[in-house]
């Protein structure tokens, strides 16, 4: 099973901290709580990613909270596998990844994003990046069919 990098326990506490800030400058939230630990715990052993089947039930909970308010693909409607390219142009993942995005976890989507995110030499990053902020749906004009994901 796929890991979760710190990075995104990281942003899942900042997103649940917009959310349920504490009161009092020192009481954290039950979410919060829940990821910190996991936190701790990778920075204590200098670990970079959790094993998302390893996660305890409330910080995964809290942790997927979060992943639901992310883009569910990086997909910008440019896909060049469909031409034979084995790693798409538009949107940096290789053929298997598209192909099998729907059967993927939430962990090893959020390990595509990030590989993809890091090398950042896709079509969605630079030459259509301003298609990628406006969304699935709004890009391709209010009649077009939604996008599958």
């Amino acid at each position: 099973m796929a890991g979760i990098h710190i990075t995104d326990i990281e942003a899942a506490i900042n997103w649940w901290r917009q959310r349920k800030p504490s009161p009092d400058g020192v009481t954290l939230a039950p979410e919060l709580r829940a990821l910190a630990e996991v936190y701790g715990l990778m920075v204590f052993h200098h670990e970079e990613e959790a094993s998302e089947a390893g996660f305890p039930p409330k910080a995964y909970a809290a942790w997927k909270a979060w992943f639901d308010t992310q883009p569910d693909t990086p997909c910008i409607a440019i896909c060049s596998t469909s031409q034979g390219d084995a790693q798409c142009k538009g949107c940096g993942r290789s053929f298997e990844e598209v192909r099998h995005w729907t059967e993927m976890s939430p962990g090893e989507k959020r390990q595509v994003w990030r590989r993809i995110t890091l090398q950042g030499d896709a079509w969605r990053f630079n030459r259509y990046a301003e298609r990628a902020a406006e969304g699935a749906g709004e890009a391709a004009g209010p009649d077009a069919a939604p996008r599958p994901r």
